[in-house]
Parts: structure tokens; sequence; C-alpha cells
């Protein structure tokens, strides 16, 4: 559910290490929990309440903390200091995900992902993570349609550290034949794992292949397909390691406890002499204004009972009518409380479970919807029912007391989200990479708490509709007449 609740839900957590709650993100604590005086308020979406609330004067306090510099090779650096806090997060954001891949070629970000671990010139193959693990940090990377990150949290003494392993990598990867076979076993292991073995996840991914298929940056999944990474050649990784790991496709974002100006020597000294790289600029073909409608019933090994899937083409994220999609898919599916849990689970026992969320792409995005049937429930009564709930939001404005509710949860979760250096240092490099600048994400609460009941039901009735549906029924592998 876009960066605010997505922060909860992304493995870039900082496991394991004793944290000190920053002073700022005390202030947001402090501000979230209600008060009576926050009840007896005008309701939250409205501007003048919006404009007191006591946690967006402390988002507001947050962007004059962060600083933006620019290399001459291009490099962006966003600098978040709090020396109140014993540790320092790093990330390193490129602007390269699986939208960049052409086709046949799938899979080469995420094999990035893995072969940036695998060595560079002055770093021996596995000392990147044993340098950090031994001075008390921890550190990974994740792949997505949008970019690719690398993170680190470490002592606050062990930045330059940090600084200089990541600059070396930029720099001087090991882009081998070695590495490149060793790492292609490793991706396809995980794809074994994560897709193959994994229920209803090849559901999810055939679910966006139906609803971007006249769409080629999302038309297939960040993971890779086996066949291309099976021909994938030497040559075209390399090239691609060319294209687009260099300074001025980067964004370098740092937040905790450090000393700004001995942190942008260290970052001049390491980074600045990295050669900018030949980018070819983003040129996406044009974005179709829905998907065509589609239906098919897929095969799972790995599951028992049926699933109901529904996917749906809207706008990019960070748009007016996203946010109030965003904001939709709540009131559908989020918690125990929501519409979905209600009506499908609790009343009509037909589900299990049910979910609804927004995939936040950079544009175009996906609503998709998901309702895993109980035992003895029919398909054609799951459908009926879900039908139902879509379009009693399409035709009726959520009451103003139930957007409130969830807009609490939202911004809880928004809150708890911001709490680590190292989240902190993720979100800045993902803002000023996609929006342009890392202080837009003191903004971001606000832009939420602004959607209206009228807004949630006017984007529901223009983009949740069957002519932009795709459907796809998930069974077990065993049930007769089911396609594989």
């Amino acid at each position: 559910m876009g960066a605010l609740v997505a922060a909860v839900e992304k493995r870039v957590l900082d496991r394991g290490m004793v944290r000190l709650v920053p002073p700022l993100v005390l202030a947001l604590l402090v501000a979230a929990a209600p008060s009576a005086a926050h009840a007896q308020a005008k309701p939250v979406g409205e501007k003048s309440a919006a404009a007191r609330d006591p946690v967006l004067v402390a988002l507001d306090r947050l962007a004059l903390s962060i600083q933006r510099h620019k290399l001459k090779n291009g490099l962006r650096v966003v600098l978040n200091p709090d020396p109140s806090s014993p540790t320092v997060g790093v990330s390193v954001t490129y602007d390269v995900g699986s939208r960049h891949e052409q086709k046949g070629r799938s899979g080469f970000a995420h094999l990035f992902e893995h072969m940036l671990f695998q060595g560079s010139r002055h770093v021996k193959k596995g000392d990147h993570f044993k340098l950090v693990s031994e001075r008390g940090g921890t550190l990974n990377g994740t792949t997505s349609a949008d970019r690719t990150n690398y993170f680190e949290v470490v002592p606050a003494s062990e930045l330059e550290l940090v600084l200089w392993l990541e600059a070396d990598r930029m720099r001087w990867l090991d882009v081998s034949a070695e590495n490149f076979e060793n790492q292609r076993a490793v991706v396809k292991e995980e794809y074994r794992m994560r897709v193959d073995n994994a229920p209803y996840a090849r559901g999810f991914l055939r679910l966006e292949e139906l609803v971007f298929a006249d769409y080629a940056p999302y038309d297939h999944p960040t993971i890779g397909k086996m066949e291309d990474l099976d021909a994938a050649q030497l040559p075209w990784v390399q090239e691609f390691y060319a294209r687009h790991y260099g300074p001025n496709n980067a964004v370098l974002a740092i937040a905790g406890n450090f000393d700004a100006d001995l942190a942008m020597e260290y970052v001049e000294r390491y980074f600045g002499p990295a050669e900018p790289r030949q980018t070819p600029p983003w040129n996406p073909p044009p974005t179709p204004e829905k998907t065509k409608p589609k239906r098919e019933r897929v095969s799972d090994k790995n599951v028992r009972t049926e699933a109901l899937l529904y996917g749906y083409m809207i706008p990019p994220a960070h748009t007016p009518d996203h946010y109030a999609l965003e904001m939709a898919a709540l009131v559908l599916a989020d918690g125990e409380s929501s519409r979905l849990h209600q009506e499908l689970v609790k009343r009509l026992t037909l589900a299990q479970r049910a979910s609804a969320w927004t995939r936040d792409y950079r544009g175009p995005d996906v609503f998709g919807a998901m309702v895993v049937l109980s035992e003895k429930a029919k398909l054609a009564d799951v459908q009926k029912a879900l039908d139902a709930e879509i379009a009693r939001l399409t035709k009726k404005a959520p009451s103003q007391a139930e957007l409130d509710r969830v807009k609490r949860r939202l911004r809880a979760s928004f809150v708890f989200g911001m709490q680590t250096n190292l989240r902190r240092a993720v979100e800045l490099g993902e803002y000023e990479l996609y929006w342009g600048d890392a202080r837009d994400i003191s903004r971001e609460l606000e832009r939420y708490l602004a959607v209206t009941p009228a807004d949630v039901q006017r984007v529901a009735a223009k983009y949740l509709t069957d002519d932009n549906r795709c459907v796809l029924e998930i069974a077990p592998a065993a049930a007769e007449g089911v396609k594989k």
C-alpha cells in the first residue's frame, strides 16, 4: 500500500541491532498517539485539521534536516544526520529495474542484485559481507520493477568503510564468467523456491502479465523467467552493468549518526573518481488507458484451495488518483474490520482471507484483489460477493468515520516506518530517485490524509470496472479440468 504501508513490509529490516529512538522519530511517535483533543477535531482529511497535525509539523522538521548534494559525475547524495543514534544507515539506489530489460533478457536487474556481492577490484568475493558483519553491521539488496538498491547498517564509526565498499563495486565490479554462472544458478534456485514451490506465487506473476500484456516495461516478472536466464550470455550481462551501474544513475542516501561535512569528504574521495556511464534516457512507450479484459484459470501444485484474483490497470504512483485508490484498497481489505473480511470471511464464510493492494509502480500501476476460498466455498459465490463489495464502493462513498479509521492506521504505519536509520535512508534514496527531491517525503502523509470519501468513490467507479479487469482463477493442480 504505497511507500507508507510498504515501509513495514519490505525486507530491509534492521534485524538484531539495538537502536535508540531518534528525537525526531520520538516526536512523531508521540504525535501519532490519539488524544481526546484529536478525537474532537475536524475530519483529518480537511486542510485546516491537517495543517495543525503535529505529525505533519514534525515531518516539516525532518525536511529541514535533509541535505542534498550532487557530485560532478552525476551522483546524487542525500544526508539525514541524527547524532542521537549509535548507528548509520547507507542506501545506494540505482535507477534500473526490470522495466529497463529488453524482451528475452528478463531478470538481469535481479541478477545484478546478486552479482554486486561477488567481489570487485579491491574486495574479494564474500568480503563485503564479512567486513560489514564482523563490525556488527547488516546488509542486503532488493530489486523491483523500478529500481535496485543496496544497503548497510553499521556502527557510526564504520561509515567510511561502507562508502569505500559501495564505491569499489560501483567502479570495478567483477563481472566474470565464473561469477555470472555462479549467480545465474543462485537466481534460478531462488525462482524455484519463491515461485515454483510457493503457494499462489505463479498466480500473482501471471496476473500482472495479463494486466500489462500491452505494456512491455511491466509485462514480465522482476525475478526473471527461467528460459531467459538459461539463454543469457556473458556479453549481454556485462553490457547491462556498463550501461546502468554508474554514479550518474544512482542516489546515495545516508541517515543516522555522522558528521555531514566529514561524510561528504568520504563521498568525494571514494565516489568522486567514478566515471559516469552512457545510460540511455528512459523513453517508455505510451501508457494504455486501461487493460484489456481477460480471464484465465491456472493450476498450482502448492495450493489446497482455490483463489480468485482481480487486476486493474491504474495511474502511476504519486498521482492524485493513485492516493485515492490506495485508500480504496485499505477500505476494502485493511484488517479485520475491513469490508472484504467482514463480508466474505466473517459473515458469508466464503473465504479464508481477502486482500487488496497497489504495487506502486512509477507508472502505470496495478490495483489487485485476492480472495482465498474456504474449503467448501464455490468460486461463483465468491466472485458474486467480491463483485458486490467492489460495486458498493463504486456507487456509494465510504463514511467519513470509516475513512478516518483507515487514515489512523496508515498514519501510524508511516510513523513507525520512519523509525530506523536504514528505513529512512532507503526511503529518502527512493524519493530522490523517483520524484527528484528526497524532502518530498515530508509531504507524502498529507497527500493521503487529504483524500476524501468522494475521492474514493470516484476513483473506484473510474478504474475498478469490468472492462478494465483481468480475472485469474487459481486451483489445486489435481482439480478436474484445470489448465496448467
